[in-house]
């Protein structure tokens, strides 16, 4: 009989078609490989009910709870907002979902549970049931990038994310001394928290994030979803995330209007590719060369045909997927520091770093002349290297075995 597995998500994790959801699945879906899975989960979009039976394909039982929406879930934090507690646990609170958790662990149930981010850790720290293995997944230190939205802000929301950074904090810094081991999305997220909770350094591990080389392939056929004339930049993502509006927000204020300067007779036009575009993304394509398309049934034509991509991003934790997909669909990438940290590639060789308006756009300037001819193949090469699943995930089985191996913070590789 195989051992049984308690997963819980905050989201469904089908589909595989955004950042959470895609590491998610894959962990999921190699965990259903020697585990019999139970999944628990919250649907924040009820159109994501329409795929449980992929999900009921991998897993012995699914329990998903809707949380209403938007509204409803603020709403609910608010309603549950307590001195010290970040707003983002009441957000993700179900009692439905937490009754049922608590039965299955009051009956045994299970011989690990497996729980993806901070939001779900409740469900099964505060129970006072036992389990023999806990694994937490935070993927991204959370606190930090609502400190950094706090820098950037006015008041009153100033004061509203520099709250939930130092509560999400000293939430998160409880929930890895509860846990037996706590993973990042990678070695650099890892020593980042490691940093900030010392106390739980020997706890900590990672799971760099992967690429699905097969459905990534530059070899497969994509109709060329472009129409205009010149050359295609693309920026991919859900385009109501705040770090992503802020990316293409500077891309197309302060990089195109000098790419199209420099080339007048065929300039270049940006594609702003991915669903729920907010007002100000919208507002961009009254801008000249700036095209948005809003959801897509798929986003691969458009990095297949595009000359490249990039992900300006001024705020990032953890490893870009956007940047692993065009990588592995061997396009030349033109990234910010911030959404190159954690990939596994040379800067220069397989993917172009630039801070700045005039560093980002002289590095798209020598990708559109011809000057890096191999940086798409060698993009390719240094993903399948680094981050195809089927080697990333290996860590997984040794992080839920009796006795893991442990690297320790700081360990060279």
């Amino acid at each position: 009989m195989r051992p049984r597995l308690l997963f819980l998500c905050h989201r469904i994790p089908y589909p595989p078609d955004k950042g959470d959801k895609i590491r998610a699945w894959h962990m999921l879906e190699h965990l259903a490989r020697r585990w019999t899975v139970d999944l628990g989960c919250l649907v924040d979009d009820p159109a994501d009910l329409a795929h449980l039976p992929a999900l009921r394909a991998v897993c012995d039982r699914v329990e998903c709870h809707p949380t209403g929406g938007r509204a409803l879930a603020a709403a609910r934090a608010l309603m549950r907002v307590r001195p010290g507690l970040p707003l983002t646990l009441g957000w993700f609170h179900a009692p439905a979902l937490r009754a049922w958790v608590e039965a299955g662990l009051a009956a045994r149930r299970y011989d690990a549970a497996f729980v993806y981010s901070s939001s779900m850790a409740p469900y099964v720290m505060g129970t006072g049931l036992p389990v023999p293995r806990r694994i937490l997944d935070l993927v991204d230190v959370d606190s930090t990038k609502w400190a950094a939205y706090a820098e950037g802000a006015s008041p009153p929301m100033r004061q509203v994310w520099a709250r939930e950074a130092r509560t999400l904090l000293s939430f998160e810094r409880r929930a890895a001394a509860a846990f037996d081991r706590t993973l990042f999305v990678s070695r650099e997220e890892r020593d980042h928290f490691a940093a900030l909770a010392p106390e739980s350094a020997a706890r900590l591990d990672w799971v760099d994030n992967g690429v699905d080389l097969g459905r990534f392939d530059p070899a497969l056929p994509h109709a060329n979803p472009y129409r205009g004339e010149g050359p295609a930049l693309v920026f991919t993502g859900t385009m109501n995330y705040r770090p992503n509006v802020e990316a293409v927000t500077w891309f197309a204020q302060e990089v195109m209007p000098r790419l199209r300067a420099a080339a007048p007779h065929h300039p270049p036009e940006f594609h702003i590719v991915g669903a729920s575009p907010s007002p100000a993304v919208r507002a961009l394509a009254a801008l000249p060369g700036v095209n948005v398309t809003g959801a897509v049934p798929d986003t691969r034509p458009y990095i297949a045909h595009a000359a490249a991509a990039v992900a300006p991003l001024r705020i990032a934790r953890g490893i870009q997927n956007k940047v692993l997909e065009a990588m592995a669909l061997a396009r030349p990438v033109i990234a910010s520091p911030q959404a190159f940290e954690g990939v596994r590639a040379v800067a220069g060789r397989d993917i172009l770093v630039a801070d700045g308006a005039l560093a980002t756009a002289s590095a798209v300037a020598d990708v559109l002349a011809g000057r890096l001819p191999g940086i798409g193949e060698a993009a390719r090469a240094a993903v399948a290297r680094g981050h195809d699943w089927s080697a990333t995930l290996g860590r997984l089985d040794a992080l839920l075995a009796p006795e893991p191996r442990l690297h320790a913070v700081g360990a060279a590789e």
